[in-house]
């Protein structure tokens, strides 16, 4: 042999030996959770007398656009389904989240995906100004809810809609 074949195994054994020392850290997968919707009362009176930063459907600013912006929603929202909204802003103890106020009858006439898509286009407009997004009637039953994780490049979206089976029950988020 020569003395080049003999030093390539003699190489060889130096690396792979060395290569054993170095620990190797097993790659731990990034786990991230879409917080649940908040579980915070629908405040109907809101509608009519909005406090401090809350907007509403009926909240016009003479200076500039209101953060979050749903009213082309509402006036493109196929057969007035969307009633009225009400825009909290973030808090210490919550996120920034949108209840919108749906009509019950015209809600009830969309099958699941017609229900799927209104709540993910609103839901979508609302995300763009990190906005979580929670759906009632005005019986105050939560129909719906579009919520988000924020602190990610992209946020991580999850959408959950009540379901209603043939006898009329709901089953709760």
């Amino acid at each position: 042999m020569t003395p080049r074949h003999t030093s390539l195994p003699l190489l060889l054994t130096i690396s792979l030996a060395t290569i054993s020392l170095i620990p190797i850290q097993p790659l731990q997968a990034e786990t991230i959770t879409v917080p649940q919707a908040s579980n915070a009362p629908l405040e109907l009176s809101l509608l009519t007398k909005p406090k401090g930063s809350v907007i509403t459907g009926n909240t016009i600013n003479q200076g500039n656009l209101t953060v979050p912006s749903l009213w082309w929603a509402k006036v493109s929202s196929e057969n007035k389904l969307l009633d009225n909204w009400i825009a909290y802003p973030p808090s210490q103890k919550e996120a920034a989240r949108v209840d919108l106020v749906v009509n019950q009858q015209i809600w009830s006439l969309l099958d699941y995906l017609e229900r799927y898509d209104f709540v993910n286009r609103l839901g979508t407009a609302a995300r763009k100004d990190n906005y979580n997004l929670r759906v009632f009637n005005y019986q105050e039953e939560l129909l719906a809810t579009y919520t988000c994780t924020f602190n990610n490049s992209q946020p991580l979206c999850s959408i959950k809609l009540s379901s209603q089976n043939q006898l009329g029950w709901r089953r709760s988020l």
